[in-house]
């Protein structure tokens, strides 16, 4: 498949799944959680609180695993991201999160708590899905 269809595969999935598994590790622990994806193109975005441990382990290794999409009732397709954290707190990312996505877990959008998670992908591999024979992999450039 050619990386036009294959960015197409991936955009499809990103715009209709929304909670994925972002993985983390810290002194060599893996540490796995459940979130709530945003994306803008190919670049993910999630809230998290300034306290969070996953400030620490961003900051010790910013270099994260992200599995996302998978329906079990009709879309079996999902995708493993290699992608690279950094911390927003940009009044801009957060408006734009806060505009266009969910209001959970902070009562607004200026509360000091909130920051975003951005996720930059490395690459981005499509697994399971039913047009293709084999996983395929895209690779971005830093």
């Amino acid at each position: 498949m050619d990386n036009t269809n294959l960015t197409n595969k991936i955009n499809e999935i990103l715009n209709t799944s929304r909670v994925g598994v972002l993985s983390t590790a810290y002194n060599n622990v893996p540490n796995s959680r459940y979130m709530i994806f945003y994306n803008n193109g190919n670049t993910l975005y999630t809230k998290t609180n300034v306290n969070s441990i996953k400030m620490d382990e961003i900051e010790s290794n910013p270099r994260a695993h992200i599995l996302i999409g998978y329906d079990d009732t009709n879309n079996r397709s999902f995708l493993e991201i290699d992608a690279t954290l950094s911390i927003a707190q940009d009044q801009e990312t957060i408006d734009w999160l806060w505009q266009n996505q969910d209001k959970s877990f902070f009562d607004n959008k200026t509360d000091p708590e909130l920051c975003v998670v951005k996720a930059q992908p490395q690459s981005i591999k499509i697994m399971n899905d039913k047009t293709l024979d084999e996983p395929q992999t895209i690779n971005f450039e830093d």
